[in-house]
C-alpha cells in the first residue's frame, strides 16, 4: 500500500529559522529519507519551495482564476512531502512518527487511492 506522508509548517516557520536552524533541519529530514531508501520503503521524496512560490489555478463556469501566493489564510503549508510503499496503515503512521518535522509541524499520513472517486 502506498502512503504519502506530507510535511504541514507553519506559514513563515522556514523564514524564521537562520541558516544554521534551517541546514540542522535539512540534515535531519535527509537522514530520515535515508532510512526510508536504506528499508527499502521509499518510493519518492522531495522538500518544496514556500507558498510564496506557488500559485493556485480555479476553473468555475469557464472562469480561470489564477492567485499567487504567498496565501495570507493559510493555516499550514505544505513543505515537502514522502511516499512510501508499505503493508498497512499503522506501518505508515509508525514511519511518519519517526520524521523529524514532527518536532516543528505536522506530519500527515494518506493512503494513495486506486481512483480519484474514493
Amino acid at each position: 500500500m502506498s502512503f504519502m506522508l506530507m510535511i504541514m509548517e507553519p506559514p513563515g516557520a522556514r523564514q524564521a529559522r537562520n541558516q544554521e536552524q534551517g541546514k540542522i533541519a535539512y540534515a535531519q529530514m535527509m537522514g530520515f529519507q535515508k532510512r526510508l531508501q536504506d528499508q527499502g520503503i521509499l518510493i519518492a521524496g522531495e522538500a518544496l519551495k514556500s507558498d510564496d512560490h506557488a500559485s493556485r489555478i480555479e476553473v468555475r463556469s469557464g472562469k480561470r482564476n489564477i492567485s499567487d501566493g504567498p496565501f495570507t489564510e493559510s493555516k499550514e503549508i505544505i513543505g515537502g512531502f514522502f511516499l512510501i510503499d508499505v503493508k498497512t496503515r499503522g506501518e505508515a503512521m509508525e514511519v511518519a512518527m519517526t520524521c523529524p518535522a514532527c518536532e516543528w509541524g505536522t506530519v500527515e499520513v494518506r493512503e494513495i487511492a486506486p481512483s480519484c472517486y474514493e
